[in-house]
């Protein structure tokens, strides 16, 4: 299998678990409706083990841009590789979210609620507030990619890495996911985004593309920061791109106070 390949499975697998426990919550007369946000969190943290399991030999299962690009930024993935990393994760989340949609086939006609059916696909802020939303992904992401450089440092029992890494989500989730709906991963939301776009799903409403930038660049940045300041603080590397994420997530601080100061005094 290629790396491609291994990239575009593992990713498919990652949003059809993953999206479909989303659905499987949310979507009205399913068996498992209203379970619940620990239901989804130990339902993605699974999703995201079995991926890893499924093609970690392969292509490392990446499965998310964020840890690609954070990669890539330490000289643990060729810079050239990007382009085929990112592409199979894109393609594989927009074929395992239409999957889903095929999966729960007749339970579209029976929520009425276009955002219910929205949030199956894609995340949304509890409140929308266009920085702190956008702080909430890049703390997640950093959390995310900072700890998965802390767990590759250690030495576990063979097979047990997935294990770790699909509690470290279900930590995040549990944690941290409940601004936002922890994204903390590009393609997670942008690809089944643009299956919901593409599908022809029952009164399913807009995309909300509005907010859509926010679950693509706050994981980028997050993930920069998180690489950057692993090698900062555990081997003693410095540079510009340290000091750009680290400038740019100060900035994303200040505005998002600004943000909050200001909506207090409407």
């Amino acid at each position: 299998m290629s790396i491609f390949l291994a990239e575009f499975f593992g990713t498919l697998v990652l949003i059809l678990l993953g999206c479909g426990v989303n659905a499987a919550v949310s979507l009205r007369l399913s068996k498992a409706e209203s379970a619940g946000w620990l239901v989804i969190a130990i339902g993605w943290g699974l999703a995201v083990t079995l991926a890893i399991y499924a093609v970690g030999a392969i292509s490392g299962a990446h499965i998310n841009p964020a840890v690609s690009l954070a990669l890539a930024s330490t000289g643990d993935l060729p810079y050239s590789e990007l382009p085929i990393y990112l592409t199979g994760q894109m393609l594989g989340a927009i074929v395992g979210a239409a999957l889903v949609w095929l999966q729960y086939l007749p339970h579209w006609r029976k929520t009425t609620d276009p955002a219910t059916k929205l949030g199956v696909f894609s995340t949304a802020p509890a409140v929308r507030s266009l920085w702190a939303n956008m702080l909430s992904e890049v703390i997640g992401t950093f959390v995310l990619i900072i700890a998965l450089l802390f767990i590759g440092a250690n030495n576990f029992a063979d097979g047990l890495n997935p294990l770790i890494i699909g509690g470290l989500i279900v930590s995040i989730g549990l944690s941290l996911g409940g601004t936002t709906g922890w994204a903390i991963n590009p393609a997670r939301d942008l690809g089944p985004r643009i299956a919901h776009f593409l599908l022809p799903i029952h009164d399913k409403g807009d995309s909300d593309w509005e907010y859509a930038p926010i679950p693509v660049i706050g994981p980028i940045l997050g993930g920069l920061l998180g690489a950057t300041v692993y090698l900062w603080l555990f081997k003693q590397q410095t540079g510009f791109l340290l000091w750009t994420t680290l400038a740019l997530f100060v900035v994303v601080v200040g505005l998002a106070v600004r943000e909050e100061m200001v909506r207090g005094n409407d």
